[in-house]
Formats: structure tokens, C-alpha cells, sequence
């Protein structure tokens, strides 16, 4: 009798020690907010002093600067963000640009294209904790309007910008009060203003100052809102791209109908994209005669001109079929443009801001990173890194360890989270 009970103990004693064991194996994931203030660039929290993200980061992780994946466009960035893939790799190449197999043009602001899955490669990040187990949800991000893998984020909103970014906010915390059995591990929340104003009167600019101070005091609300909410939650703040300033001169922009009054419209497709352009053609001798022409020009010290196997190494860039057969480069200086919207620049004197450059060589291309939670060192600084190393980093954070083929590498910023 004696041992049957003594047999019954250690019985007992082993199936407590596999509770507890398994019980620490299924701890609850930390929670993951990753923010995009679409068009801060990296200087912006010094040259603006910007309280709450200063704050933010003396608590966090900063970098000197994200590089941006080229072109630094809007759409493609977001999605190298989410997929940790360079924009050749996911295939939405631009913000817009033809698909020679699909016979279509993406354009953000055509809505059968942007909600097309077939236009998105990889495996967004929200749909990789949905296949973790966990939910996901986001308040407006490139890519999560689309079923991209057959889902959508558990919670996502259509785009419209008309929504305050206060409700945006709010709508996170939300999110965060659900019952444990709903509530999403991994949320995106998008800001457009900075981005608008920046575009609209040029990154110095007073109003651009204005707009900065505004994004810095929605974080600024966020952080305390977060105070309420009883979980490890992480914050990542970034962005897509910098801005650069194009002065009102007449030398400094280029117009789509000058640069094309010498070739047949008929035997190509060009999609630009102010810092870029895109030729398609099934005629490759033509593509030849239009490299020549376009080289031999007067103003050809504006724009450079590759074919596809020409493009630099450091773009990363080149091998998707939706990649122009011929492109062209706007030199920083420069800036593409329509001749109705040129002649208006000048006439009214107006300093823009722009995006789209080589953020090799144009140091205002250069995105934010900073990162505070539970996750993260405190008061840690480091240099520039590509944003295709974001994606593991936040695998990591989730306890997900297995990850589809992507470019970003995990030991790019793991040294920024704790042990």
C-alpha cells in the first residue's frame, strides 16, 4: 500500500512539474504597436524639439536615422516594413507602376488595385501571428485592406484619411481592453500628417513645424492612454521616408510632356513618379533609341538613365517584371512633374517637399526608428540600418522564431532587446 501511494506521489509530483512547464511555454506573448508617421524625417525631433518622443526615447531606443528601401515611396516602404522584403522581392514595386502579366496599373489611389491581392508578395506580419495563433489588427497600413495569404487582420479599417487621429488612437486601446481571447498581439496605426504638410510647404517650413509638434503630442497621448492598460505592451515609432526640399525654380523641375515630346507615345507605357520613371515596351530597340536620346540631352545632367541589368547594387532593385524595362532617376536637385502643376510652383513662389531619392545619397530620405517597452534597452542609441530588419526584430519580440524567407536579418537589432 505503502508504495502504490508513494508510486502515486511522484505520479502526481511529475504531471505538477509538466503543468508548470507547459504552463511557461504558452506565457502570453508581449503586445507589439507599430506606428508610422508617414514622411518624419530622421532630424525631425531635434530641429522641431519634440517633448514627448525625446521622452520616448530617453526611455528606448533610437537610431541616427532608418534608411528607406528604394524608391523611397510611400507604398513600398510600408510594405518592406511588414514583410522584410525589399520592394523588388514583394513585388509592389512603387506607388505606381504596370504589370506587364496582370495587364494593370497600380495606383494608391485606385481601389480595385490597392485591395487586389495579387499585386502583394510575402507574408505581412499580421497574417504571420494569425498563423502563430495569435490576432492581429490594424488602423491603416499598406497591404492590410488586401486578403494577402487568404486573411486579413483580424481587425482593419479601409483607408480614409478623414478619420481623427485621436479616434485612431482610442481605437488601439480598445483593441487592448478586449478579453485576452480577442484581444490582437501585433497592431499597426498610421499617421498621414506630417507627410501632407511636409509635401504642401516643404520640410522647413513653419506650417511643417506645426504639424511635427501635433504628431509628437499624439504620442504624447498614446503613451498615457498606455498607462491605463495593465500589459507589456512595445512601442515601435517609424516611418516610411524623409523629405527633401525642392526650391520654386524653373531648372529645378522637369515636366512628364518635355521629357517625352521627342518619342511615340504609341510604342511605350510610361508611369512616373516625380523622383522616377517607368518605361514599358515590347520593343526593346525602341527603349535603345529612347536611352540615346534621353542621354544626348542638354538638361541630361537632371537624370540619370538605366535598363534593368544596369541598376545600382545598393537598390536592391531591378528583377521584378513590374520594374520599368527602361528607368529613369530625377537627380536630387530635380523633380518630375506635370507642366500645369510646374507652372503653378513657380507663379506662386511655393517650396515643396519630396520623397523618392536614393536614400544613399540624399541624407534627408533618412526614416525614424524608436522603440520603448519592456522589450527594449533603455537609453540606447544606434547608427543607420535598413528598415527590412524591422520584421524579425518584431518575430522576436512575439515569441515567433520561425519565419518565411525574407531579406531582413534578426542580428541587425538584436542587440536592441533584452535578454
Amino acid at each position: 500500500m505503502f508504495k502504490k501511494r508513494l508510486s502515486l506521489y511522484f505520479l502526481i509530483t511529475i504531471i505538477g512539474f509538466t503543468v508548470v512547464a507547459h504552463g511557461q511555454q504558452k506565457e502570453p506573448a508581449p503586445y507589439v504597436i507599430l506606428i508610422s508617421l508617414d514622411g518624419f524625417r530622421h532630424d525631425y525631433v531635434e530641429k522641431f524639439d519634440t517633448p514627448h518622443l525625446q521622452k520616448l526615447i530617453s526611455q528606448g531606443v533610437s537610431a541616427k536615422a532608418m534608411l528607406p528601401s528604394y524608391p523611397s515611396k510611400t507604398f513600398p516602404n510600408h510594405y518592406t516594413i511588414v514583410t522584410g522584403l525589399y520592394p523588388d522581392h514583394h513585388g509592389l514595386v512603387d506607388n505606381s507602376f504596370y504589370d506587364p502579366e496582370l495587364d494593370l496599373q497600380y495606383s494608391t489611389r485606385n481601389r480595385s488595385v490597392v485591395e487586389n491581392p495579387a499585386f502583394y508578395g510575402g507574408t505581412p506580419l499580421w497574417q504571420l501571428v494569425q498563423q502563430k495563433g495569435m490576432k492581429s489588427a490594424s488602423y491603416f497600413w499598406v497591404g492590410s485592406e488586401a486578403p494577402v495569404t487568404g486573411s486579413f487582420p483580424d481587425y482593419y479599417h479601409i483607408y480614409d484619411g478623414a478619420v481623427p487621429n485621436e479616434a485612431r488612437i482610442n481605437a488601439a486601446i480598445d483593441w487592448l481592453n478586449l478579453p485576452a481571447s480577442e484581444r490582437p498581439n501585433f497592431m499597426t496605426l498610421y499617421f498621414s500628417l506630417v507627410d501632407s504638410q511636409g509635401h504642401a510647404t516643404g520640410p522647413n517650413a513653419e506650417a511643417t513645424k506645426q504639424t511635427v509638434l501635433e504628431a509628437d503630442r499624439l504620442i504624447g497621448l498614446l503613451v498615457e492612454k498606455l498607462k491605463k492598460v495593465d500589459l507589456p505592451v512595445n512601442i515601435i515609432i517609424t516611418s516610411d521616408h524623409g523629405m527633401h526640399e525642392i526650391a520654386p525654380r524653373d531648372e529645378a523641375y522637369l515636366t512628364v510632356s518635355d521629357l517625352l515630346k521627342d518619342f511615340d507615345r504609341d510604342k511605350f507605357r510610361f508611369v512616373g513618379n516625380g523622383a522616377h520613371g517607368h518605361f514599358y515596351a515590347q520593343d526593346k530597340s525602341y527603349l535603345n533609341e529612347i536611352a540615346t536620346t534621353l542621354s544626348a540631352r542638354t538638361d541630361s545632367d537632371k537624370f540619370e538613365v538605366f535598363f534593368k541589368d544596369e541598376m545600382p547594387e545598393n537598390w536592391h532593385y531591378g528583377t521584378n517584371k513590374r520594374v520599368g524595362d527602361l528607368f529613369i532617376k530625377i537627380n536630387t536637385e530635380h523633380y518630375l512633374t506635370s507642366s500645369g502643376r510646374k507652372a503653378d510652383i513657380i507663379a506662386n513662389n511655393e517650396f515643396h517637399g519630396e520623397h523618392g531619392f536614393d536614400p544613399d545619397e540624399t541624407e534627408d530620405m533618412g526614416a525614424i526608428f524608436y522603440a520603448s517597452g519592456p522589450s527594449f534597452k533603455s537609453g540606447m542609441k544606434i547608427g543607420e540600418f535598413r528598415n527590412i530588419h524591422i520584421y524579425p526584430m518584431i518575430a522576436k519580440i512575439l515569441g515567433i522564431n520561425s519565419l518565411p524567407e525574407i531579406d531582413g536579418k534578426l542580428e541587425v537589432l538584436a542587440p536592441i532587446l533584452k535578454d
